[in-house]
């Protein structure tokens, strides 16, 4: 089966029109709808932060981002090192984690890289700060879980027990 072939014309335009709009693209490489609307928001922010065409719906926006990125790829390095550099400040005065900046950098990545702007990574994630990757959760000493159950409702016996057995969070209970 071969799709361009099988396509009627106005279909056939209408794919086309599909495969050269960054959007489309950028929007097609998500999987998840939390992640859509995640990367989504963040790069709504980074457009804002550049001033790219504030008074344009979001679509527009990054079409007019890509344009110019691809044309002058120097005019996207320094927007996007401009901005993640004002995010590494923030990382600094504490208002964001280092987290929340890679999220950023892998939102502008994916974005770019799915639309052929072409950007120097290895340049812009040098000077990134490193993430925390641990939580600060622990697991409850024995003292802690005996403390824990001599709670008098009945009920919480068990679910402590199985808790502390299965290593399950609190936050999987349903109550």
């Amino acid at each position: 089966m071969n799709l361009v072939e099988d396509c009627p014309l106005g279909e056939q335009q209408q794919l086309d029109s599909m495969i050269i709009d960054p959007y489309t693209t950028f929007v097609y490489g998500i999987r998840s709808p939390y992640t859509k609307e995640s990367y989504c928001r963040r790069l709504r922010g980074f457009f804002d932060a550049i001033n790219l065409g504030k008074d344009k719906i979001f679509g527009e926006r990054c079409n007019i981002f890509v344009q110019k990125g691809r044309a002058d790829p120097n005019w996207a390095f320094n927007n996007i090192l401009r901005f993640l550099h004002y995010q590494k400040e923030r990382v600094g005065k504490k208002e964001i984690t280092a987290g929340t900046l890679h999220n950023y950098v892998k939102t502008l990545k994916m974005f770019c890289e799915i639309t052929d702007v072409a950007i120097p990574w290895k340049k812009i994630t040098r000077g990134l700060p490193r993430g925390r990757r641990y939580a600060d959760d622990r697991a409850p000493t024995i003292e802690e879980i005996r403390k824990i159950i001599e709670y008098l409702d009945r009920r919480i016996k068990p679910l402590v027990y199985t808790m502390a057995s299965s290593g399950i969070r609190v936050g999987a209970w349903e109550y």
